[in-house]
Order: C-alpha cells, then sequence, then structure tokens
C-alpha cells in the first residue's frame, strides 16, 4: 500500500517555486543571482495597511473569525465590486479566503465532479491545470499564440466547449502575458457564452489595478450582467496592494457556490488570519493613491524590459497592458549551442542555460502551457534589470 496518495501522480510541483527555490539555493552556495521568476511587487505594503493590522492586534481582534471572513470586509469587497465593477452583489454572495489562490481551489473542489472539463487558455497561470486534476476536473487547452496577442480567439472558444465543459477560467491581466481583454473582446466572448447555458466563468482578476498606457479595465460580469449567475469573479490583495505575504483572497458569485465554497474553507484552513483580514479592509477602503508610484516604476521597467529584450537577436517580445510580467518568444535561439556545448532543444533549456550561464532566473514557457517562451517578473529595480539584461544579450551573443 502506497503511504502518499496517487491523487498527488497527477500534478507537479509549482514550477515558479522551484525555479525560485534552485536560484536560492545558487545565491545560498555564493553564486550571484539575479531572479526574474518571482511574481511578487517589491514595494512595501502601503503605511495605513500596516496601522491597520497593528491597531487590530492592540484591539485584540485575534481572534477566530467567521470562517468566510469578518462582516466588515466583506462589505468593503461588496461596495468594491458596486464602485469600481458596476457589479451588485449581497454581502452572503461573497467569501474571503487565504490568498486568491485558496479562493480558486475552493471553488473547484466544490463544484468539480470526476471527468467535468474545464477550459483553461493558454498560457495560464501554473496552479490552474493542477488545481483542476486535483479536483477531479480535466484541462482543456485553448491555445492563445502570440500571433493574437494571448487572447482567446471566439470561434476557437466556441469550438472548444463540450457538454462536459464546466468551467472556463479568464485571467486579464494575464500571468504570465501581461494581455488584457478589452471591452469588445469581453463582450465577443460572452456572446459564445451565452450559446452554452451549462458553462460557467471563472474571472481571475487579481492584477486588475496594474494596467498601463490608459487601458480601461473591464470584467466579464460588468459587461455581460445577464451572465452574472453563471460567473465567479477572484480578486485579492496581494497584488496592487503589495499584500503577498498577507493570504487575503476574495470572491464573489452564486450563493450556493460561495455556501460550498465555505463548507470547504471550514474544513481546511477556517478562517483567514483575523489581523490579515482587518488590514485588508483598510486596504479596500482606503485610498489608492500609493499605487501611483508604483505603478509609473513599474512601466518605466517594463519598457525597459521589452525594450532590452527586443534588441536581443532570436527573442522577441510583445509589450504587455497589464500586471508585471515579461513573455518573450525564444524561438530564434532554439538550436543554437552554448559555449559548453549544450543544445538548446526548448525553452527549459533555455532557462537552464540562462541561470547556468547568465546567472539569471527566469520560467519556461511549458510551465504555463505555451512554448517556447519564458516569463521574467520587472517587479524588481531598475538597476537589476539593467544588468539582467546586459547578462542575457552577452550569454545569448556567445551562442553558436
Amino acid at each position: 500500500m502506497d503511504f502518499i496518495s496517487h491523487n498527488l501522480k497527477k500534478i507537479k510541483p509549482s514550477p515558479t517555486m522551484v525555479i525560485t527555490a534552485k536560484a536560492r539555493e545558487l545565491k545560498a552556495a555564493g553564486q550571484k543571482i539575479i531572479s526574474l521568476s518571482s511574481g511578487e511587487p517589491d514595494f512595501d505594503t502601503p503605511k495605513h495597511v500596516k496601522e491597520a493590522a497593528i491597531k487590530a492586534i492592540n484591539m485584540g481582534y485575534t481572534k477566530y473569525t467567521n470562517v468566510e471572513g469578518i462582516p466588515e470586509l466583506k462589505q468593503a469587497i461588496v461596495n468594491k465590486f458596486k464602485n469600481d465593477n458596476e457589479i451588485e452583489y449581497n454581502i452572503d454572495q461573497v467569501i474571503v479566503g487565504v490568498g486568491g489562490k485558496q479562493i480558486l481551489f475552493n471553488a473547484l473542489f466544490s463544484s468539480l465532479n470526476v471527468g467535468d472539463e474545464v477550459i483553461i487558455p493558454t498560457p495560464y497561470w501554473v496552479s490552474y491545470p493542477d488545481m483542476t486534476m486535483l479536483a477531479g476536473g480535466v484541462p482543456k487547452f485553448l491555445e492563445c499564440s502570440d500571433k493574437n496577442k494571448f487572447k482567446i480567439i471566439p470561434k476557437d472558444l466556441d469550438n472548444l466547449i463540450s457538454k462536459k465543459t464546466k468551467w472556463i477560467i479568464l485571467n486579464s491581466p494575464s500571468n504570465p502575458s501581461g494581455s488584457c481583454y478589452s471591452k469588445q473582446e469581453l463582450i465577443d466572448i460572452a456572446d459564445v457564452l451565452r450559446q452554452h447555458k451549462h458553462v460557467n466563468i471563472m474571472t481571475d482578476d487579481i492584477y486588475e489595478y496594474i494596467v498601463y498606457d490608459d487601458f480601461k479595465f473591464y470584467t466579464i460580469a460588468q459587461i455581460a450582467p445577464d451572465l452574472k449567475d453563471r460567473i465567479m469573479t477572484v480578486n485579492g490583495v496581494s497584488k496592487s496592494y503589495c499584500m503577498t505575504g498577507w493570504r487575503i483572497g476574495y470572491a464573489a458569485g452564486r450563493k450556493d457556490l460561495i455556501l460550498a465554497m465555505t463548507k470547504i474553507q471550514g474544513q481546511s484552513t477556517s478562517n483567514p488570519a483575523s489581523i490579515s483580514q482587518y488590514a485588508a479592509l483598510a486596504g479596500l477602503n482606503g485610498s489608492r493613491e500609493f499605487l501611483k508610484p508604483c505603478l509609473n516604476a513599474f512601466n518605466e521597467r517594463r519598457n525597459l524590459v521589452v525594450d532590452g529584450l527586443n534588441s536581443i537577436n532570436g527573442i522577441n517580445c510583445l509589450m504587455p497592458k497589464g500586471a508585471f510580467y515579461a513573455y518573450p518568444n525564444v524561438s530564434g535561439l532554439l538550436g543554437k549551442k552554448s559555449k559548453s556545448g549544450k543544445l538548446l532543444e526548448n525553452d527549459s533549456d533555455v532557462v537552464e542555460w540562462l541561470l547556468e550561464e547568465a546567472k539569471v532566473a527566469a520560467v519556461p514557457g511549458i510551465a504555463f502551457g505555451l512554448e517556447p517562451y519564458f516569463r521574467v517578473s520587472y517587479a524588481t529595480s531598475t538597476e537589476i534589470l539593467k544588468t539582467a539584461i546586459q547578462k542575457i544579450k552577452y550569454a545569448v551573443s556567445q551562442l553558436t
């Protein structure tokens, strides 16, 4: 009898975590590694948010809370959806979890039966397929290449939907590509989904406020209110509020789904940390003025990274509209050999070679379901990014 569950054979460790861990190991061994693999803002949590957490501690708000979150935070989330997205929810249609990742896991685990299909556009955030499989579902991948700016072609979506399709997952702005859906593009997707009344929509909006070039963000429940009962909108404070370690995510959707997710959460983590909830409350109720300098910095870094990558022979990178990642195509490097004679046959080879030769850590495109690319995060200083681009450029120049 095997001790470890057979279910774990379906999944693999998070590739981004693996790369980050390997980079840390090399650093600990004395090597100077530039890690562009982690999706974490390098800015501090806003002062008013930290102060709210300290106040909560001093006020004694350190006990268990409702499994689905404190009422004040849930109301703030209701207000956020109304004011920012023009979507009306009741407080019993909202759940707060231990990060957006737990929210997504809870939703899939509480709604999927064995054999249910989940449409996942590629490139995707690394955890979507494995979460689906752990919950007994079957990932169905919808390729979205750089020819269409990594976005869904509606007729391709229509062709992939089957009687077994339970969900489609949308992610805009996207991790890893930074692509964003316009209002019209969401309207076109909604038109397809209206024809398939059994398909539900899970939209991961965690990077909502991190957009560039005056891009106007829309979420699908906002532009297709008639589909609202089939939509679960996921968000959180990790990225925009620089609160990755505080672990607060949230979602709004149909009441029966939220109740089911609460039941799952009640048997796993129970409530999110009380202190983090009060901190998130301050974030949602407070000003987002702190975000302006962050966005200015991200925008400068985005331009630096994309321009730098596009100046390297064999690499081609689209300009992302949101998030803080670039997802360059490295097909021009395949077939080349390194100084040590290593043949670069795929994007995993490219990333491994970059770590060895350039001492720069990135994540291979295969981790996101679309090759041959790699993902770099520009959520680090301009100086570090300049050095990384120089190192990559030099390493590429040594290929034969």
